[in-house]
């Protein structure tokens, strides 16, 4: 091809692709349009639109970077390709949950507080004589601005006897002080107590008010030679024991620990209000002085964006004028994707992927950037149906500002929304990872073997199913909390229900409520979409369990009995039987100079993570490594006559996951995966009695084929006499269960009531409800 001609060519043309299980994939994709890459979970299209295509392109830019610079930026190895030509600047747009941090905030996230704290900076009313303060100063994440009682946090923790001491029926030797720890360190406590000449064997509520005060709440920290009483079996030396007070460790756990399980258990025995210096606006006094409008900067971040854009009303000055105009243009695009009832401050952590994943979206159409391709993992996730129309919308904008946008998605209205469609598959690990179809939608028709030709264009009926009747009701509420005022909902038992409602409706906040303390649960198991481990060391085997019996199943062989090889012998996590060289991770660190580190398969062991030794011990010709490369399918087979492996790999295999490794770092899972990995934990468990099951968005991220065997598996577990309660947007999943609960109609204030609840045909004729139309579609198809 001639160099003028490649560069006049409108195509982004991938040559021998092999990312994952990619096999050599030649594929050519159409710029300046909306291409949709699509296929079941696992069949390799994020292997195509990220790790190939997103990769090669941010490669490309970090080449042009100052080597220097080039160690501070997180990079991905290169992708495994023979060529890529005609591919622009990348944007990656991914769908992730933020960290669950309190000061990140709608504002952060769009960097609309850094324009309001401008605002106030340049064109703020201040008091009489005032100095004008720094955009920093109405920050409450800087030291210039945050409230020094509070720290910015808006929140003061505070601890109580109540809180500290449950049941003052409880002598001190008996644990009445609930918050200190156990084991050694609590009973170190009580013996020092007791040698300070306190009586810990009285009951708490019989001991002085002033007594109980210090004990709980004292600064002091005395010191005090302990005599413990002697055991007969070991010899007890006096020690110099410290005091410390239940409010002193509670404090000092929380701020200091590492341990997010000791936080968490410190954190129940803290009260939290608001801050009595600021009032929770979390600024200090001088910023809080300043107004626009008649308000205060923590006012104005209060509002609803869609109230807030009408008070930025521009004034005479240059510098109001063009920053209230700037506000105003960002918030418009925030508005125009349904989320003009969130607020400034909202916490991150309160807003639902789809929330921020449409945050992220509009703070991209303000961005101005042209000729790039936009490469988004799933938009549609986690999206109700009339959000999703708000997000087809988008994409077209984003498109016709010239750009290239490559999406990989699931949901069937945004595939038929393509000007061009590649369908990976045909199904899932090594059965999968070919383009069967790269050309417009309606062409796919043709293709037999993709999955997901059979839904986008089958219209046959799907048999009717009769919905089941309850066995009872588990009442929730009424629950006010975040946008929900006051709600009762009536969840029934032996069925399977759906929640549904727009993004910000209220539905995780209801189930949220949903506890074993409540009459009628009985035993509840939750399942969410969150990783199953945080390092590559936890993986599908170790989070299932089987991989302790596979240890066991080596263990007994014959040769690691004849060299006294016990079961950790094969565990890639301790010294012993793991290559040392790499710490079991099978791979090594490579430092260079003056470029990022980059990673490398160990020398030693090739990346099979053990030593030679324990890689000399077999199982029916395979060592342990070999085992850990088998995909759960082969798995299946080999250990088809080891009942605990069997039946856990049977379940991994009812819920689609034959493709995964038995290594497959937890790193590696998508959210649908990780989720569907938890159900199969619950499904190889053996149920005794009544067990309720509650999944947030379930279907996220999966493709209808894999809705279908998912379904499959919820349904089996209501026909067991359990009750599955699930949140959800696949109308096609609502229309399937026997009781839906509508929130809405909107989001926000705007929400937060049940506007139905019935099964799902009466839930179709709800007037008001913004489900009821996409359900009665979804009905109707099923007739």
């Amino acid at each position: 091809m001639s160099e003028p001609h490649r560069r006049h060519d409108g195509y982004v043309r991938v040559r021998g692709a092999r990312e994952h299980n990619l096999q050599g994939v030649d594929v050519d994709i159409p710029r300046d349009v909306l291409v949709v890459f699509t296929g079941v979970s696992g069949s390799g299209k994020s292997s195509l639109a990220f790790g190939t295509i997103y990769a090669e392109a941010q490669r490309r830019y970090f080449e042009s970077v100052a080597p220097y610079a080039r160690r501070l930026i997180h990079q991905v190895g290169a992708p495994k390709v023979g060529d890529i030509t005609g591919l622009p600047p990348a944007v990656s747009l991914q769908q992730r949950r933020s960290a669950p941090t309190s000061r990140s905030s709608v504002g952060t996230v769009t960097n609309l507080s850094n324009s309001l704290r401008m605002l106030f900076s340049r064109a703020g009313d201040y008091p009489r004589g005032a100095e004008r303060l720094d955009s920093d100063a109405f920050s409450p994440n800087t030291a210039a601005g945050a409230c020094p009682e509070c720290h910015g946090l808006g929140q003061v923790h505070r601890t109580t006897e109540e809180s500290l001491v449950p049941d003052p029926s409880l002598s001190i030797r008996a644990g009445a002080i609930a918050a200190w720890p156990g084991a050694w360190q609590g009973k170190n406590l009580r013996d020092v107590l007791d040698a300070l000449g306190y009586d810990v064997d009285l009951p708490w509520r019989e001991l002085p008010a002033a007594q109980r005060e210090w004990i709980l709440f004292t600064d002091e920290q005395p010191v005090v030679t302990v005599h413990p009483v002697r055991d007969a079996d070991r010899i007890q030396r006096p020690y110099q024991g410290t005091y410390m007070s239940a409010r002193r460790y509670v404090m000092k756990t929380f701020s200091d620990s590492k341990s997010p399980t000791l936080r968490a258990r410190a954190e129940r025995f803290l009260t939290s209000a608001p801050c009595p210096v600021c009032g929770g606006s979390r600024l200090r006094p001088e910023a809080l002085a300043v107004t626009f409008s008649g308000r205060t900067i923590a006012e104005l971040a209060a509002l609803p964006l869609s109230e807030l854009a009408g008070t930025l009303e521009p004034r005479g000055e240059a510098a109001a004028r063009v920053l209230t105009d700037d506000l105003r243009a960002r918030i418009a695009p925030v508005v125009e994707l349904g989320l003009g009832y969130l607020s400034l401050d909202r916490a991150t952590p309160t807003l639902s992927a789809g929330e921020l994943q449409r945050l992220r979206l509009a703070t991209q159409l303000r961005s101005g950037l042209f000729g790039v391709v936009y490469v988004l993992d799933e938009p549609s996730a986690g999206l109700h149906p009339a959000d999703t129309e708000a997000l087809l919308t988008v994409l077209d904008r984003l498109k016709a500002a010239g750009n290239s946008v490559f999406v990989v998605e699931h949901h069937l209205d945004v595939v038929r929304g393509a000007d061009w469609l590649v369908d990976v598959g045909p199904r899932a690990g090594e059965h999968g990872g070919r383009v069967l179809h790269s050309g417009p939608v309606a062409e796919l028709a043709g293709v037999a073997e993709s999955a997901t030709a059979r839904f986008l264009f089958d219209r046959s009926p799907v048999p009717e199913r009769e919905v089941r009747s309850p066995q009872g009701q588990l009442k929730v509420g009424p629950v006010s909390r975040h946008n929900l005022r006051e709600v009762s909902a009536a969840f029934p038992l032996g069925v399977l229900t759906a929640v549904t409602g727009v993004s910000g409706s209220g539905k995780s906040t209801l189930i949220g409520e949903v506890t074993e303390e409540l009459e009628g649960v009985g035993r509840l198991v939750s399942v969410d979409q969150r990783p199953i481990g945080r390092t590559p060391r936890s993986n599908l085997a170790t989070y299932t369990g089987l991989f302790d019996v596979v240890r066991k199943v080596f263990a007994g062989a014959e040769e690691a009995r004849r060299r006294g090889y016990g079961v950790g012998r094969f565990s890639f996590n301790v010294a012993g039987g793991r290559c040392e060289t790499c710490q079991g991770e099978g791979f090594v660190s490579v430092e260079l100079l003056f470029l990022p580190s980059t990673y490398a398969p160990c020398p030693d062991c090739d990346g099979a993570r053990y030593n030679p030794e324990t890689l000399e011990v077999t199982y029916r010709g395979r060592n342990i490594a070999q085992v850990l490369d088998m995909t759960v399918e082969v798995a299946a087979e080999f250990f088809a006559d080891t009942a605990p492996v069997a039946r856990s790999l049977a379940t991994l295999l009812d819920v689609g996951l034959g493709y995964l490794r038995l290594g497959q770092p937890a790193t590696e899972l998508s959210g649908g995966e990780a989720q569907r990995i938890k159900l199969a934990g619950e499904l190889q468990r053996v149920r005794r009695g009544h067990t309720l099951y509650v999944l947030d968005e379930p279907t996220t991220g999966l493709h209808p084929a894999d809705v279908e065997v998912l379904m499959r598996q919820l349904h089996g577990l209501v026909d067991a006499g359990h009750t599955v309660v699930v949140v959800e947007h696949d109308m096609a999943v609502v229309a399937g269960a026997d009781w839906v609960i509508d929130l809405g109609p909107g989001g926000g204030d705007a929400g937060g009531r049940i506007v139905a609840a019935g099964p799902p045909a009466e839930v179709a004729r709800a007037e008001g409800s913004t489900t009821a139309p996409y359900l009665t579609r979804a009905l109707a198809r099923g007739r």
